[in-house]
């Protein structure tokens, strides 16, 4: 018996890039995800289109999982999902883009950090 694999999925081209730079160090997620990704939890971090094949980038261990208001996310927490923005407002834009719809800085996130797993 196998155990189950879990994958963190990304579809957005600029985060496969971060990603693939070893620049993208979390993902925050709308709403509470703490039941999925737990502390310890090794994941393929995977890349591609929504329904389609999807590029293995890496292996990663969760380090970490914290759900908040996206207006109590830190500066830091936002570079590390994000290098090129710093703020909750620009962090709200941003999920509005990938999730196609409205966000606000009350809206829960789940902060995931990740470390690569090198072989």
């Amino acid at each position: 018996m196998h155990e189950p694999m879990y994958a963190l999925n990304f579809y957005s081209p600029l985060v496969a890039d971060q990603l693939r730079n070893r620049r993208k160090t979390a993902t925050i997620r709308l709403g509470n995800k703490s039941a999925k990704y737990k502390k310890g939890m090794v994941v393929h971090v995977l890349v591609g289109a929504r329904f389609g094949p999807r590029d293995r980038i890496f292996d990663a261990v969760i380090d970490k999982v914290e759900v908040k208001t996206l207006g109590e996310l830190s500066p830091r927490e936002i570079e590390h999902d994000n290098p090129e923005i710093r703020r909750s407002d620009e962090m709200a834009h941003w999920l509005a883009q990938l999730y196609n719809r409205e966000v606000s800085e009350q809206d829960t996130v789940t902060v995931i950090r990740f470390s690569e797993i090198r072989a």
